[in-house]
């Protein structure tokens, strides 16, 4: 098949990348802002043909001509004091990209959304795909995943013939993303050796924190597996294991301090309004008000079996962003 992945540089870009190519099993077409160092020994093997474009502003229609299916992955998450930067690529290119899939006739598309377009959820019961989608608080990132996912609502009533499919995973880590997500998320006081788990005496941990997450490569394979399969709708991706104080203390090898949620998300206000982390509080409520996700419909329609534990994945970010580990994607570099 003929895959066009937008956002094919990133995090879970990049994974999908080497899923859909490994063996020869898919011609992929990759579309991102910045072309890759194709000295990469990775990029250079693949069979991925680059195209340069910025969904928000760029015509898409060459991109997705003779496509059999669009992987949608394109996202910019910073800058976060901009918010019309993101929306204009998060949103206004999401509506472009689904626009140029409905005017070329594409078969498939399947468009990563987040746990964090869903609605907060008090209790610990996992939720399945039915769960509200308006959004797990009011950070511009969970903001932007509900209103996608409206989006994503109209253009399937439309009936164009699209088989739509959106994955919702829990949060997404893997060692060569490392290095971009504490850029993004820590800001410039976040040094990589202020995360080596040798030199952690204690980890603070907000009251309340079960955290899910899922290796990158274990979100590429359900990607590729949804392009294949004739399954429609949405699909809730986590790892196994929720992680709480206990497990992220043993993942850190360090003591735990337990700390009110609303001293966090303070801390964190005043550090963004400075220009010090790289995220407002907002998302710190957003991280303490997800639901606990249910993946059994991925594990019976797409038959997906994670490789990696929720302990796996947030392993590899914490050892990739203490040693500056990432690759010649333009995002991920180190």
């Amino acid at each position: 098949m003929r895959v066009v992945v937008t956002g094919a540089s990133g995090n879970i870009g990049s994974a999908t990348l080497r899923e859909l190519t490994a063996g020869g099993r898919h011609e992929a077409v990759a579309v991102a802002r910045r072309r890759p160092e194709l000295s990469d020994r990775a990029v250079a093997e693949a069979s991925v043909t680059w195209r340069p474009a910025d969904v928000g502003t760029d015509d898409l229609d060459p991109l997705l001509d003779g496509a059999d299916a669009v992987i949608h992955l394109a996202w910019r998450f910073q800058p976060t004091h901009r918010p019309e930067k993101t929306w204009r690529t998060n949103v206004v290119g999401t509506r472009r990209l689904l626009a140029a899939v409905r005017r070329q006739r594409v078969p498939v598309l399947v468009c990563a959304s987040s746990v964090a377009a869903y609605s907060p959820a008090a209790h610990d019961d996992p939720v399945d795909e039915g769960w509200e989608t308006d959004g797990s608080s009011s950070a511009a990132y969970c903001r932007e995943k509900a209103y996608n996912e409206r989006v994503l609502d109209a253009f399937e009533a439309a009936g164009d013939g699209t088989r739509v499919v959106r994955v919702r995973p829990a949060f997404v880590f893997q060692r060569s993303a490392a290095s971009e997500q504490r850029r993004i998320f820590g800001g410039p006081l976040l040094r990589p050796r202020m995360l080596d788990r040798r030199l952690i005496p204690a980890l603070p941990v907000p009251r309340g924190l079960r955290l899910q997450a899922v290796h990158a490569e274990d979100v590429a394979r359900a990607l590729v597996a949804a392009v294949e399969r004739p399954v429609s709708g949405a699909f809730n991706l986590a790892a196994d294991g929720l992680l709480r104080r206990a497990e992220l203390g043993e993942i850190v090898g360090a003591p735990t301090v337990e700390v009110p949620p609303r001293l966090v998300s303070g801390a964190l206000d005043l550090g963004w309004l400075a220009h010090l982390v790289g995220v407002p509080g907002s998302l710190a409520d957003a991280l303490l008000a997800v639901p606990v996700l249910a993946a059994d419909r991925a594990r019976a329609e797409l038959d997906w079996q994670p490789r990696h534990t929720a302990a796996d994945a947030v392993d590899a970010f914490l050892s990739g962003a203490a040693q500056s580990a990432g690759s010649g994607m333009p995002p991920l570099h180190p």
